[in-house]
């Protein structure tokens, strides 16, 4: 008997006028039947938006969502469809690996993003962590998500008012209704990490108001942990007025940064002692994001956009 694949559509958002997309040359080299796979570039200004104006053209059963710069490798879709043949799975995602010949603050960049003392259990979303099993938002990221198409449909799709943590919300929305999620550490896209400190800082204020304006919106236990970042910021902010006998906490998270220096994995001694400041740099504005997020004004239509979406089918059935 012949194997069956379900049609599968990539989408990619990307700004208007770009011309490099890196991930449309990449998805047209999968190794998956092509009367069965779909391309759509979404060319915008707002990537929720733009991920749902493709998704109601999609064709596909199943959506495979990819950034613009991320970079799947060819034999791994048929592995991460083939798990959709259990009917409860509604969602599957893995890691976004910094490319291993990327210039050296990339990859010390990509080693903070990778460690627990900086990003908790969403490191996974930036190293291969452990094996196949059942997730949940946390550890899956949007440049590398496998999806069912009727399910996005039913939840609404993304939150236009959230960018980003729009796919966050939408997790959280499918596993309340009992849909299950699956990280594959072999599922991987290969993706550059921010490429300057500036680039870094700026990702994390961002993550930061996301994850707060998500708060608002969708309000869950999940984001609990969240919260430690911007309150470290209000204890830094005290310090100077604070007695002595409150301020032990320091020796104790001086000595997690160094352990956590030491425990980094498959890196060069220097690297290791680079990224343990921009450890601490990570708690600092993502909790300063966090509070940003806390008060900023929020739009249903999603307000970072302007203008319209074009569509482009690049490679259909």
């Amino acid at each position: 008997m012949s194997e069956t694949f379900p049609p599968v559509t990539v989408v990619i958002p990307a700004r208007p006028g770009q011309t490099e997309v890196n991930a449309v040359t990449a998805s047209r080299q999968l190794d998956y039947p092509t009367d069965c796979l779909e391309i759509i570039v979404a060319r915008g200004n707002q990537p929720s938006v733009q991920r749902n104006a493709a998704l109601r053209e999609a064709r596909g059963e199943l959506i495979y969502f990819l950034d613009d710069d991320s970079v799947p490798l060819p034999g791994k879709l048929r592995g991460a469809v083939s798990h959709f043949g259990r009917p409860e799975v509604q969602m599957l995602g893995g890691p976004a690996l910094c490319p291993p010949e990327s210039p050296a603050l990339e990859r010390v960049i990509a080693l903070v993003m990778g460690s627990w003392l900086a990003f908790g259990p969403s490191r996974a979303r930036y190293q291969a962590v452990g094996r196949l099993r059942e997730t949940g938002e946390k550890e899956l990221i949007l440049c590398n998500l496998l999806a069912r198409r009727s399910t996005l449909v039913e939840a609404g799709g993304f939150d236009e008012a959230l960018y980003p943590n729009e796919e966050n919300a939408l997790m959280d929305a499918v596993q309340l209704q009992g849909g299950r999620l699956l990280y594959d550490p072999e599922f991987i896209v290969y993706r550059r990490p921010r490429r300057s400190l500036r680039d870094f800082v700026k990702m994390l204020v961002t993550y930061g108001r996301g994850r707060a304006e998500q708060f608002r919106l969708h309000p869950t236990t999940g984001s609990a942990l969240n919260f430690a970042p911007p309150l470290f910021c209000v204890y830094l902010v005290l310090t100077p007025a604070l007695p002595a006998w409150c301020l032990w906490p320091w020796l104790g998270y001086a000595l997690a940064l160094m352990g956590q220096g030491i425990v980094l994995k498959n890196a060069p001694a220097v690297f290791k002692v680079y990224a343990i400041p921009l450890i601490l740099v990570s708690h600092l504005f993502y909790g300063f994001g966090f509070w940003r997020g806390l008060f900023t004004r929020l739009e249903r239509t999603g307000h970072h956009a302007s203008g319209t979406v074009l569509l482009e089918r690049v490679k259909g059935f």
